[in-house]
């Protein structure tokens, strides 16, 4: 058989990246997969501002590449190959890529999850200069500035809420004429003096050259079309998506049990049903994803994958 790693991680993000660390000064025999490029959400973050002991004006590229590199400094192989498939039905489990198979006597699945994105035209370019898709990580760039928030369940409506600490104004720009939230929820937003919804609208653009400085509204019961335009004071506006996440769980489909939502269900011992499968970040089902949960529940994952190896071999 090939070489038996003692730990496979899956996902190069801040989660894989803190469980490889840890696994690494344990004197694991550990091996990192990533797909692309090492970071997940946070390399697409040009400022870091709520990682504790960050420096200042931390990017998120900047934070990955110190991680990756403690990383290697304990011995750890990281590969960017994308996994195409998983099997955990024998002891020794196996990952493969389009090079080859890889056994390992531990897996740490670190996926995460992807922000569903409203695919308008400008979304993708203006991805980080003014179209946001996590509240706490920049509500404080858009402090005093016009915020639009477009969604409108529990997610939503909270994170419109946090922000309107933030926000001159803050607009919950809703397709519905009712929002999804729980009630106790509304109530908060309905009674903050600088929140107002925007009822029966979707977003048809977002344009600006360099930043957000416009915003294209279409009423779906009447099709009439709304352009916000940045005052020419303020420069730009805060665009927050957030209408959902997507769970990276394709490999896992039929392989571990997943909830309604596709996460991965597991406590803080961050174990999966499957023995010696373990789950870290945005994957698995938690309320809050920030670069901070993530290392959190890495470190655990490779703590726990350390003495399952202990244990069972």
């Amino acid at each position: 058989m090939d070489t038996l790693y003692d730990l496979i991680i899956i996902g190069g993000g801040p989660a894989g990246l803190a469980a490889a660390l840890y696994a690494g000064r344990a004197k694991m025999k550990t091996l990192l997969f990533e797909g692309e490029k090492y970071g997940g959400q946070i390399a697409l973050t040009t400022e870091v501002e709520n990682y504790p002991g960050a420096a200042v004006n931390e990017t998120g590229p900047g934070l990955v590449a110190r991680m990756a590199e403690q990383a290697e400094h304990f011995g750890v192989e990281l590969k960017l190959e994308n996994v195409t498939e998983v099997d955990f039905a024998s002891k020794d489990k196996k990952v493969t890529t389009a090079k080859g198979d890889y056994f390992a006597k531990t897996i740490i699945i670190a996926t995460g999850a992807n922000p569903r994105k409203l695919g308008v035209p400008g979304e993708a370019d203006l991805t980080g200069k003014g179209v946001s898709y996590c509240a706490t990580c920049d509500g404080a760039f858009f402090e005093d500035l016009p915020i639009y928030v477009i969604g409108g369940g529990d997610t939503a409506v909270d994170e419109a809420y946090f922000l309107s600490k933030f926000g001159r104004k803050v607009t919950i720009v809703h397709r519905r004429d009712e929002l999804r939230a729980a009630r106790s929820i509304q109530d908060k937003v309905f009674n903050t003096p600088n929140i107002e919804v925007m009822w029966d609208s979707v977003v048809e653009e977002i344009g600006g050259d360099g930043l957000v400085e416009k915003l294209v509204l279409k009423n779906v019961k009447t099709g009439e079309l709304t352009e916000v335009n940045a005052s020419e004071d303020d420069g730009t506006f805060g665009v927050f998506v957030l209408v959902g996440y997507i769970p990276a769980n394709e490999l896992l489909v039929d392989k571990i049990t997943l909830d309604e939502q596709g996460y991965v269900p597991a406590g803080e011992d961050m174990k999966t049903d499957v023995p010696g499968v373990f789950v870290a970040g945005d994957l698995r089902a938690k309320k809050l994803r920030q670069v901070v949960t993530a290392t959190s529940d890495g470190a655990l994952a490779a703590i726990q994958a350390e003495a399952y190896v202990q244990h069972e071999y």
